[in-house]
Order: C-alpha cells, then sequence, then structure tokens
C-alpha cells in the first residue's frame, strides 16, 4: 500500500519533530520528495527494526538498506521514531481499511463477515510479521501522543469484530465479547514468532479454524 501521511503519523515531513540520532543533513538543493522511496525506506526500515531491534539501527543502516544514504531519509522523516511511527501507521491503517471494506458489505451475513475479518487478520500476520512484531515490542520508543493514537486505531478495529460477533451471539455481553475477540486475535497474533513448517494455506486454514473456536467458545 503506498504511503500517505496520516494523523496517526509524527514527524513526517511536514509534521511534529521526531526524534532520534542526529544525520547530517544532505545540503543539496530541495528536490520533489518521490513516494516510491518513501515506501522503499519503511520497508527496509520494518525489516531492520523487526530483525535488530530499534535502538540497533541507525538512520544510516537503514538508508543503506534503502538503497540511499543516510542523510536522505531526511527528506521524508524527521528521525528514526518518525520513521517507526509511519511504519506502524501504515500497517495498521491498511489493515483497518481492509476490515472496514468488508464491514461495508451489508448484503454479506454476519457469519461470512466475521469469516473474512478472520482471514484479513491471518493474512496480514502471515504477510507482514514484522510489522505485527514491532507493534508489540518496539511501540513504547515512540512519543507518548502517538502511543495514544495506535492504541485508538487497534480499538477502533477490535470493535469493528465485536460489533459482528455479537449479531451472531447476540448472548454475549460487551465484556465477554471483545475479551473473545481479543483472546482470537491474540492466537492469530502467535504466528509472528515462529515458523510453523506447514504451507501457506494449510497454516492460514489452521489459524482461522483456532480463531472461530475461540469466537465460539461456551459461556461458563
Amino acid at each position: 500500500m503506498p504511503f500517505s501521511k496520516s494523523p496517526f503519523t509524527t514527524g513526517v515531513k511536514g509534521g511534529p519533530r521526531g526524534y532520534g540520532e542526529v544525520v547530517p543533513r544532505d545540503s543539496s538543493p530541495a528536490r520533489v520528495r518521490d513516494p516510491e522511496r518513501a515506501e522503499k525506506i519503511l520497508t527496509a526500515a520494518e525489516t531492520l527494526f523487526a530483525t535488530r531491534g530499534f535502538h540497533e539501527v541507525s538512520l544510516a543502516d537503514i538508508g543503506r538498506e534503502a538503497g540511499i544514504v543516510g542523510s536522505g531519509v531526511y527528506r521524508h522523516f524527521d528521525g528514526k521514531v518518525a520513521v517507526l511511527s509511519a511504519v506502524l501507521d501504515r500497517s495498521l491503517s491498511a489493515l483497518l481499511e481492509r476490515a472496514e471494506a468488508i464491514l461495508r458489505d451489508d448484503e454479506r451475513p454476519p457469519e461470512e463477515t466475521l469469516d473474512a475479518l478472520i482471514g484479513t487478520q491471518v493474512d496480514y500476520c502471515l504477510d507482514d510479521r514484522f510489522a505485527v512484531r514491532l507493534y508489540r515490542t518496539e511501540v513504547t520508543a515512540l512519543p507518548e501522543e502517538t502511543v495514544r493514537r495506535l492504541r485508538r486505531l487497534q480499538r477502533r478495529y477490535i470493535s469493528d469484530w465485536v460489533g459482528v460477533l455479537v449479531e451472531i451471539r447476540p448472548e454475549l455481553e460487551d465484556v465477554r465479547a471483545r475479551a473473545l475477540v481479543q483472546a482470537a486475535i491474540g492466537a492469530i497474533h502467535s504466528s509472528v514468532y515462529f515458523r510453523s513448517g506447514l504451507g501457506r494455506e494449510a497454516y492460514s486454514r489452521m489459524l482461522t479454524e483456532v480463531a472461530w473456536q475461540v469466537l465460539r467458545s461456551p459461556l461458563r
């Protein structure tokens, strides 16, 4: 998904100043910013942050991985924390957009809607495992206001699931429905921490079945 500035992104050029180590700025004349280069920076940073840890990666490392000089990152972002914020924002925003596209289909029965949401979550974890891992391990490196905004985005996504689940299981109280949704998503998220050895299709089916088992858990 092409990168675009959003209210959840801190320190993208034109926004509030980010944090991070100082890299000498490129003194060459200003150029039109290339959105494809911004995408390369985010993809490179996502991989490096997830595999080496946020604090072990420099802007020079990110630039080198993206095929540019480290100071070139400043043409798109105000610092390393701004890059991390944009990586997480890109990932979570794309997930939420896919979920809301599913919910806009009013003709789809609730069981099919929830199955589609589960499938979207499974694909997200299998295809974007580095971003999922970063959100769980490095979000505390961000400014508090950015963390709060990302948490609100996450709660909005959870609420989308809850709304569909209570259509299927109207006997559930809100607190119980939210707990089940969190548990189902957590089960899917566990896939980002190990390699199952299963093929993509088989693993996807297994994760989908596990999520459904959680969501169908009987009241005690």
